[in-house]
């Protein structure tokens, strides 16, 4: 072959390098719903020190870094904010219903919950990086003047394979308790849906090969096919998600906490024909009283699979 020939196929190798995107197997963990009880304390530390031996491109809590019955106070989120920085991955929390959703109990001395989301997002969600000794850059919904207050949508992308988080909360995701919890159950939807929405559209990118969304609170799939109730706080959540599922055809991950019950499945199902829809899979993390977290590997495979296990052995036990 002459050299100008070999320069040519180089040339022409070079160019499908470029054009081809490169793929790598992402792996990350997640864990939520822990520590509820002082018992549990030395357990989260050791979970913490655990996932920092680990590999791993970024770690989320999923949300309830508190019991439902433990007072709802600055310095219990100040110290779990300087726990989590001990984490030398970028770390991301989600605010769940523990943290302000349900902070209108007498039992935990009653505090207004939109005021403690307010201090959430102040506290775990200030600025355009992560948590975490290792932060990434990430981007937020309220960089968006329409959704200025919703700094804990997040969304990013490695290695192809596009990233969101969404503020989805246990407790009927706040709807049906008062007035003003419903229209703040309204607002925050509205900003939920807008946000999925864009996750779809960077999803449909040519060169992202996965989605995978990140919430504290299942959007109950086991009522896929009950009669919708205005008073279902999930139920448009759910038909959204569906929606995507049936509009995009890449591998869908989500996960969520809520139930402490770790689960692998794949729930959604068509709405005529009630067939599973194979390329959507949820994880359901561990909760309280089990302190373990799940490690998540998005493969290099094109379609991309999700390898999913226990980030300890169920020999280990507790930490």
């Amino acid at each position: 072959m002459s050299l100008r020939g070999a320069a040519v196929l180089a040339f022409a190798a070079a160019l499908v390098c470029a054009t081809v995107p490169a793929r790598a197997a992402v792996t990350f963990g997640a864990f939520g719903d822990t520590p509820y009880f002082f018992w549990e304390e030395a357990a989260h530390l050791a979970l913490l020190q655990q996932l920092n031996e680990e590999p791993l491109a970024f770690v989320v809590h999923v949300g309830d870094f508190k019991g439902g019955t433990s007072a709802c106070l600055d310095e219990l989120y100040a110290t779990r904010l300087e726990q989590y920085a001990v984490i030398r991955h970028p770390f991301l929390f989600l605010p769940a219903d523990n943290e302000w959703t349900d902070c209108h109990r007498p039992l935990v001395n009653a505090k207004d919950p939109l005021e403690r989301l307010a201090k959430l997002r102040a506290m775990f969600h200030a600025g355009d990086r992560t948590l975490g000794q290792r932060p990434m850059t990430i981007t937020r919904q309220s960089a968006d003047p329409r959704f200025a207050a919703y700094r804990e949508n997040t969304r990013w992308m490695i290695d192809h394979v596009v990233f969101a988080t969404f503020n989805i909360v246990g407790s009927n995701n706040n709807l049906g308790r008062n007035p003003e919890m419903d229209a703040e159950h309204g607002d925050r939807m509205k900003a939920n849906y807008a946000w999925l929405a864009e996750a779809m559209a960077a999803a449909r990118r040519p060169e992202a090969r996965a989605l995978v969304l990140i919430t504290h609170a299942s959007p109950q799939f086991h009522r896929q096919f009950v009669a919708s109730s205005a008073r279902d706080g999930f139920a448009a959540w759910r038909s959204r998600l569906t929606d995507l599922a049936m509009q995009l055809p890449r591998p869908i991950l989500m996960v969520h906490g809520d139930g402490h019950r770790y689960r692998i499945d794949q729930p959604m199902r068509h709405p005529q024909t009630r067939e599973r829809i194979r390329h959507f899979t949820r994880v359901e993390v561990f909760g309280s009283p089990e302190t373990n977290w799940v490690r998540v590997t998005v493969t290099d495979d094109r379609p991309a699979r999700f390898a999913i296990e226990p980030g300890r052995r169920p020999d280990q036990g507790n930490p």
